[in-house]
């Protein structure tokens, strides 16, 4: 199913307020000027800058 696209268009990083990139496998947002990595469960964004991993090189 996915985020819809109205929800997406609104969410921004938590911690630069910069675009979130959607990945559908596996579902997660990702902030390319952060270099962070949110997850979704159960499509519920979880977007706490403790809880989100850090972009490795190459992607």
């Amino acid at each position: 199913m996915g985020l819809s696209r109205e929800l997406l268009d609104i969410l921004v990083c938590p911690q630069c307020k910069g675009e979130l990139e959607y990945r559908p496998s596996p579902e997660q947002l990702l902030c390319r000027v952060c270099r962070l990595v949110y997850g979704v469960q159960e499509n519920i964004p979880i977007l706490l800058v403790d809880q989100a991993h850090t972009l490795e090189t190459g992607q």
